[in-house]
């Protein structure tokens, strides 16, 4: 089984324009992202999918693989599809590009889910331990069924805690998920559903057409970068 490791990497994000290429220690977002995921030893192949020619810069001439975007597109997993659509592989791991502080055991959870011939797609959720990050909605919150399938995605607390006598464990949906090529393919030719719309988080598209994320629970505390705030706290952890 081929399996590959895909950042999808888009300079202008709405909400922090060139996050990606703020410097983190004595490295830009991008590149810390691009060498840890390499240095986990896990994918035959580690590529970051740009829109941009300063990030394709930064990442080949410090000898990484890079590949540059032929359209614009709603989301990283169409980027990273047009990228893959003539690639021989199996599967394939979307790893964001603003969670610089990727790690070995984690992704290996992610791809050993595949063992199982009915996963299609695959991610990774982790608990969340403070109150106000709840309430965060920069942070997509995850509930699951008993067999770990994802039920839904959202950016508001869920669930909602209307039995306080119950304790409730609410995770946080870490971006770094998993698919099979064809599902990957088979979601680009999907438009944009109205959920994912909403709260524009993009694997609400596969949930709205009947495919669950087979989610797996991570020991996993780096700093995903959404916001200036976001990166302070990345400073902080590195």
């Amino acid at each position: 089984m081929k399996i590959v490791a895909m950042i999808p990497a888009r300079y202008a994000a709405s909400r922090f324009p060139g996050k990606l290429m703020k410097m983190l220690g004595g490295k830009t977002v991008i590149r810390h992202t691009y060498e840890n995921t390499v240095a986990t030893a896990l994918f035959d192949e580690v590529w970051v999918i740009t829109d941009s020619d300063i990030i394709f810069n930064e990442i080949s001439t410090h000898g990484g693989r890079v590949q540059m975007s032929d359209k614009e597109h709603e989301s990283g997993s169409d980027r990273i599809a047009e990228a893959v659509e003539k690639m021989d592989i199996d599967i394939i791991v979307n790893v964001q590009g603003d969670t610089p502080f990727v790690e070995r055991k984690p992704l290996q959870q992610l791809i050993e889910l595949f063992q199982d011939e009915t996963v299609e797609v695959a991610s990774m959720m982790r608990p969340i331990k403070e109150k106000e990050q709840v309430q965060n909605p920069n942070i997509v919150k995850v509930v699951t069924s008993l067999n770990m399938n994802s039920l839904l995605f959202s950016r508001n607390p869920i669930p909602y805690p209307r039995n306080e006598t119950i304790p409730i464990t609410h995770y946080e949906h870490v971006g770094i998920y998993a698919f099979r090529k064809a599902t990957l393919l088979q979601f680009t030719q999907w438009p944009v559903t109205p959920l994912e719309d909403a709260e524009k988080i993009e694997c609400l598209r596969f949930l709205e057409h009947g495919i669950p994320l087979r989610m797996t629970i991570v020991d996993y505390h780096g700093v995903g970068i959404d916001t200036p705030e976001d990166l302070k706290r990345a400073v902080q952890y590195l």
